[in-house]
């Protein structure tokens, strides 16, 4: 554990706690995609199906119930909940999201750890659908222009997460003898971190002069 480390995971529960005070409290899904919010708990309950036979610390095993539970509950309340459901947009959160599953798909067969694990086949599609999943939030965005403002803290926090992880492994990979690297994630983490780059650039202006974040469409 070092700090990047923590203060990752700490922006990425952030993120969470941001999106559920929106649509919970708000009562309203407006900007949020539900298509990327169905990736994000794909990529979870993929990725973390070892929680049934391994456990390496109690840390990780916490996170990986609140990373599988809070993205499943975002998921029911944008679909289930009368006020979210009647402020959700389908026409506007409307990215092909098979064009993302099927080359992740195929990527996590042909390029993986161990060909022969059905584990590390599932471990290497969450790996590359994670870093494509937000594109569905980031279309939706850049279709309506102006964004509110939990809605691009959420966008940000997540953002943070993944760049903050990179930091993490920069420092593991300096500091940790027998630190073993993994380029498949590494290049995975640096195309996501890349996807939020123009975001960042929008937002930080935005913050800047006080204004809301407006991106142009």
């Amino acid at each position: 554990m070092n700090i990047f480390r923590f203060l990752g995971d700490l922006s990425h529960i952030v993120s969470f706690i941001i999106l559920l005070h929106k649509i919970v409290k708000g009562k309203s899904v407006a900007g949020i995609s539900l298509r990327t919010q169905e990736l994000y708990m794909c990529v979870f309950c993929f990725r973390y199906i070892d929680l049934l036979w391994n456990f390496s610390s109690m840390y990780n095993w916490f996170l990986k119930i609140l990373f599988i539970g809070a993205s499943g509950a975002i998921v029911y309340i944008m679909r289930f909940g009368a006020a979210q459901k009647a402020s959700y947009n389908a026409d506007q959160d409307s990215f092909p999201i098979q064009y993302l599953l099927g080359p992740c798909a195929v990527l996590g067969l042909l390029i993986n750890q161990d060909h022969w694990s059905l584990f590390e086949i599932v471990w290497a599609f969450s790996i590359y659908l994670e870093a494509v999943a937000i594109l569905p939030q980031l279309f939706l965005l850049q279709k309506q222009g102006e964004v509110e403002n939990l809605t691009s803290h959420y966008v940000a926090a997540l953002g943070a997460y993944r760049g903050l992880y990179i930091l993490n492994w920069v420092y593991r990979s300096y500091y940790e003898q027998f630190y073993r690297h993994n380029w498949l994630v590494y290049i995975s983490g640096a195309v996501q971190t890349a996807l939020y780059v123009d975001f960042f650039y929008y937002y930080v202006v935005s913050k800047y002069y006080g204004g809301k974040l407006t991106l142009p469409t």
